[in-house]
């Protein structure tokens, strides 16, 4: 462990300085995703034509490397944290999006119909009745979005050590100094698994009308017994057995 926090100098940061900088870099542009994904989805469940189109366009997005995303912005943006931050809003936005359109379908009929005859409006029905019920789905999509973002800061260090802990793999290489790319895999490791718990600990404070998983397995488990029992016939009754009687 010798030399594992050491951070170079020529980083300008200490160990915790660069998490703080890592979290920043990727959990502000899954924000953003999520804000722009949640009207773009409302509109393309409002409108159903609008979905495949969107669909596509976002998922041609999602297939451009970072790498080219960060050449085409570089010129307007420079060699700075925002180069970085938009290309992950995009990834984060084109994942968002099908969760929350996905969502916010799975929602009753008799639900919405409900709503409508308390009075509900289309904005108060879709942040009061639709959003919650498709809580699940839409943090189901964000754990996959600040996955991927956690992942993908580390390559911001290509443009101008703008990868937080990914600069700690550059440096590694530089000075010759395995243990910094460790440190780099292993904390970003962290980070999303840290994060992710985070993200079901908040699904199980939204819904708390979810089932856990442990309340089912009794359930689950008789009906399996049930099944393999063989069925039983009911036989006729015997002479003796009425006689007795």
């Amino acid at each position: 462990m010798n030399g594992f926090f050491d951070i170079p100098s020529d980083l300008g940061n200490t160990y915790f300085g660069l998490i703080g900088l890592h979290l920043r870099e990727a959990l502000l542009p899954v924000l953003a995703g999520l804000l722009l994904a949640l009207p773009i989805a409302q509109l393309c469940v409002r409108f159903r034509w609008l979905y495949p189109p969107v669909l596509g366009v976002t998922t041609v997005f999602y297939a451009i490397p970072s790498l080219a995303v960060f050449v085409v912005l570089i010129d307007y943006t420079g060699q700075t944290e925002l180069t970085v931050m938009i290309p992950l809003a995009v990834y984060s936005l084109v994942v968002l999006v099908p969760a929350i359109v996905d969502g916010v379908r799975s929602v009753p009929e008799e639900t919405l119909a409900a709503s409508t005859a308390m009075g509900f409006g289309p904005v108060r029905r879709y942040l009061q009745v639709q959003l919650p019920i498709a809580v699940p789905a839409i943090l189901a999509g964000l754990r996959v979005a600040v996955s991927a973002s956690i992942s993908l800061v580390s390559v911001g260090a290509l443009i101008g050590n703008q990868g937080a802990l990914g600069n700690l793999l550059a440096d590694a290489q530089k000075y010759g100094r395995p243990e910094l790319a460790v440190n780099s895999v292993l904390t970003t490791a962290v980070l999303a698994i840290l994060c992710d718990a985070a993200l079901v600990l908040v699904r199980n404070l939204l819904t708390p009308w979810m089932p856990r998983g442990k309340g089912k397995r009794p359930k689950e488990a008789a009906v399996r017994q049930e099944r393999s029992e063989p069925e039983k016939a009911e036989l006729p009754e015997t002479p003796e057995k009425a006689v007795a009687r």
